[in-house]
């Protein structure tokens, strides 16, 4: 039905076929939310589920042209990614422990690749171009899910601490492996044989973007200056970083290492960390649609059809031993890491398990791989990227409040959250009701200042700057 109604539209109007599309994706994108939010899943897991739903192996809802036509919402969705997590790189914080960080985070995220490369090549003898590739992919973690349980929690610590700066290092390791790789893939692909500059070009494009990405960060700096209005520093931030993603895709290069930079430039210049909340309240419809757009994408027939295969191996399989080999990549590389740098064992033996969700990073990446790999290689590597990553989203968060847990890095008693004194002003000692008492309180007057957090504030703010409130 809805086809039909597409094809009378597109005699009158493209436009409204484009229009209508985008309205069925965020609103189903919306809807999905509302059943994963009462399973506790994070949005992400509900993007893809509505993408796959209303694409053409279900509901169809979506014309085909539309896929194609949205493919620069990949760059846009990693720039706004690799930007917000700038805001983390604070040198006064990193400087404190880079060289442990930076250890814990090449052991396990190389260890990773390492584990699919010698699976997909030498195992199961796939082509160089798709190995290479998925192998860098693997690097991958997305810190949403583990930064969610460690606030539900309330978690803090050594292991913390560690576990949300190795995050931050983990997407610059992976965009560089995947530059390196995608070179590797096309020299293959051509018949060319791989010579040491096709690994060194692509690092020098790279370190060139990062250092364009931190002129960006030092022009916003200028542009953004306190007398701006709330409205017109989102405005100068969002045209800067169109701008630099337009660049990118000009010369070939992933917008990713230098909007990472551009954030880290900023935040270390002017400490203003209240732009990036106002980016994370305009970015989430730009980042829903790319994941819906990623779900309709998703080629399930060809992941589970006998047919659905790449190199002679089915897809499905392909899919699995990735899962695994991935997780045991990053457990067996964050135990090493943690174990060269001499991290205590509560910290050791369970850091792995904090790091295995991989989606909007390596998502967009494989976007990217695909759109230059191009056919059926592409296809298949998107496929298993987006499988993969709804499997590391549904058992990611629970791993991490198991890792959280068993770290000791917080606690279920009550008298451990909640600490109070336990004697009067004048001396006398508590009785256990009192005590209760007093730690019910405290969580009242906790709940009554996180009613409006500072991202809702900013939103606030920047409302009522252009009359909507």
């Amino acid at each position: 039905m809805l086809n039909s109604l597409y094809q009378t539209l597109y005699s009158q109007s493209s436009v409204a076929v484009v229009i209508i599309s985008v309205a069925i994706m965020l609103f189903s994108g919306f809807l999905m939310t509302r059943l994963t939010k009462k399973l506790k899943l994070p949005n992400v897991t509900a993007y893809i589920m509505a993408g796959i739903v209303i694409g053409p192996f279900f509901l169809d809802c979506i014309p085909h042209d539309m896929i194609e036509k949205t493919e620069f919402l990949a760059d846009i969705a990693l720039a706004f990614i690799a930007f917000s997590t700038g805001e983390f790189l604070k040198c006064s914080k990193l400087r404190r422990n880079a060289g442990n960080v930076l250890l814990i985070t090449l052991s396990e995220a190389l260890l990773a690749s390492v584990f699919v490369f010698i699976l997909t090549f030498f195992v199961l003898r796939l082509q160089l171009a798709f190995s290479v590739v998925l192998a860098a992919l693997a690097s991958a973690t997305a810190p949403a899910s583990t930064v969610m349980t460690i606030r539900q929690t309330k978690a803090k610590g050594e292991f913390v601490d560690t576990l949300l700066q190795v995050v931050a290092y983990d997407d610059i390791v992976a965009l560089l492996a995947y530059s390196i790789a995608v070179s590797i893939a096309v020299s293959s692909l051509s018949g060319a044989s791989i010579r040491i500059l096709d690994i060194v070009i692509p690092i020098a494009k790279n370190l060139g973007v990062l250092i364009l990405g931190g002129i960006f960060g030092l022009i916003m700096k200028l542009l953004i200056q306190e007398r701006r209005s709330t409205d017109n520093r989102l405005i100068i931030l969002i045209a800067l970083l169109f701008a630099f993603c337009g660049i990118c895709a000009a010369i070939g290069v992933s917008p990713l290492l230098g909007c990472m930079s551009m954030g880290t430039v900023y935040i270390n210049l002017t400490d203003d960390d209240k732009l990036f909340k106002q980016l994370n309240y305009f970015s989430p419809p730009i980042l829903l649609l790319f994941f819906v757009r990623s779900g309709i994408a998703f080629d399930l027939s060809a992941l589970m059809r006998p047919s659905g295969t790449i190199g002679g191996v089915p897809l499905l399989e392909i899919g699995i031993l990735y899962f695994v080999f991935r997780i045991l990549g990053k457990y067996i590389g964050a135990f090493l890491g943690c174990l060269w740098t001499k991290k205590p064992g509560d910290i050791r033996n369970y850091f792995g398990l904090a790091l295995i969700p991989q989606a909007g990073v390596a998502i967009g990446l494989a976007a990217l791989g695909a759109r230059t790999l191009g056919g059926e290689m592409g296809s298949a590597l998107q496929t298993v990227i987006l499988a993969s990553s709804v499997l590391y989203e549904l058992i990611g968060p629970a791993c991490a409040k198991i890792a959280l847990y068993l770290s000791k890095s917080y606690s279920n008693q009550l008298e451990d959250i909640v600490v109070v004194e336990e004697a009067f002003p004048q001396g006398d000692q508590k009785t256990s009701v009192d005590l209760l008492i007093a730690r019910i309180q405290k969580i009242q007057q906790e709940l009554a200042q996180e009613s409006v957090s500072e991202e809702e504030h900013a939103f606030t703010e920047a409302a009522e700057s252009q009359g909507y409130c």
